[in-house]
């Protein structure tokens, strides 16, 4: 495959702003894509693959080109995946038969898989060595795309149906009566099919949380931790449109995009609420028969869709969500009214924000009021979804 100068540079200018500047790589694909409207889907799809693929292998990468510099990452990737770029290597100082050689050795497994030292440690620990191997290659994959038929205004079948008119071909999943996965990555945003709300791009492994709530037509419901919404959507749709959702977030951006996400989608129960301070959640105690608390959390689970986690992540920063997560679930969950239910959800694989901290809860002086009713877990190896967990709790 001959790849054009102009392309190659465009990706190294991109991965010098996601390495050097410490920007998001799926913020700067969006802002790339943005000024160069007039690039084809092909161009499109060359460019997001090889920056996530550089991405998830930052540090194998840099360990074979020995220098951090963008067009020597994307020389390694070129040349380990056989593509012609004769142009690019020209232009830049790419010592290729260094390259060439350096593949051929052999490294420690945190470096082939491109893990920090301090998170294959702790993996280790936690999973074992072989576990946490195959977690590893699963966390480094490209992720499905999956999509939640929005039960509102379509059926599956007549989903299905409706994406095929537009050469979108889809599978069910099993256990997930609104799900389907593409079987071909393709934009279904510009499909007619998402303009008029027929379904959202949203994991299998989330579309399993809504469900644990046992939600009705009529039931008034808080998405404490709402983001954009996606959780929030699937609700309303389990309860028919009818009823009240209270969305959340201290995210007043995150919080307008659910609103045009509502619309589209013609939900109409939802009211949103920007979190500034703990008044907020006071103000509500005993007003829900259902919360939902989808916390911050490290996203471990979800590293193949955000492999930019593995670069950004510090120790540090675990600990302190460790004690957010403690927090909001202890002040939270006074919203739910008693006889209620409320889910604590991450989507992180580690035990010490999952399990951990709903034994903790349970211990603690709020944690009286409530018992334990069942948990979730969903991983990236076994199920080939993101890695989620959900424990569903009921108010005394």
């Amino acid at each position: 495959m001959k790849l054009h100068f102009i392309l190659l540079k465009k990706v190294a200018e991109a991965l010098h702003d996601i390495f050097e500047n410490k920007k998001y790589a799926d913020k700067v694909i969006e802002k790339l894509f943005k000024s160069n409207r007039k690039l084809g889907s092909r161009d499109r799809k060359f460019i997001a693959e090889t920056i996530y693929g550089i991405v998830r292998y930052h540090r194998y990468y840099q360990t074979v080109a020995q220098s951090n510099e963008s067009y020597n990452l994307l020389g390694v990737h070129l040349i380990k995946n056989g593509l012609d770029a004769e142009e690019f290597q020209d232009e830049y100082p790419i010592d290729v038969d260094l390259i060439k050689a350096n593949l051929k050795k052999k490294y420690p497994i945190a470096v082939t898989e491109s893990f920090p030292d301090w998170m294959n440690e702790m993996g280790e620990k936690e999973f074992g060595a072989d576990e946490w191997k195959l977690i590893m290659q699963a966390l480094n994959k490209q992720a499905d795309v999956y999509l939640r038929t929005n039960t509102l205004r379509i059926t599956r079948e007549e989903l299905i149906k409706e994406l095929e008119k537009e050469e979108i071909f889809t599978e069910k999943v099993e256990n997930l009566p609104e799900c389907l996965r593409l079987i071909e990555r393709k934009n279904v945003f510009s499909t007619a099919a998402f303009k008029n709300g027929y379904f959202e791009v949203q994991d299998a492994a989330s579309q399993f949380i809504a469900p644990l709530l046992d939600l009705k037509p009529g039931l008034r419901v808080v998405d404490a931790c709402a983001g954009a919404g996606g959780k929030s959507l699937h609700m309303a749709a389990l309860m028919k449109n009818k009823g009240k959702i209270i969305a959340m977030d201290i995210h007043e951006w995150k919080l307008g995009e659910l609103k045009k996400r509502a619309a589209r989608n013609r939900v109409d129960i939802i009211e949103v609420k920007v979190l500034e301070n703990t008044k907020t959640t006071k103000r509500l105690e005993g007003s829900f028969d259902r919360v939902l608390l989808d916390v911050p959390c490290t996203g471990w689970g979800v590293i193949r869709r955000n492999p930019d986690t593995k670069w950004k992540l510090s120790p540090e920063q675990i600990d302190s969500l460790l004690t957010l997560q403690r927090e909001i679930i202890t002040d939270y969950s006074k919203m739910c009214k008693a006889g209620g239910l409320m889910v604590y959800a991450t989507c992180s694989i580690l035990n010490k924000e999952n399990e951990e901290q709903v034994k903790w809860f349970l211990a603690s002086p709020e944690g009286q009021n409530w018992s334990f009713k069942k948990d979730i877990r969903l991983w990236p190896h076994k199920d080939n979804f993101d890695g989620f967990y959900a424990a569903l709790l009921e108010r005394k």
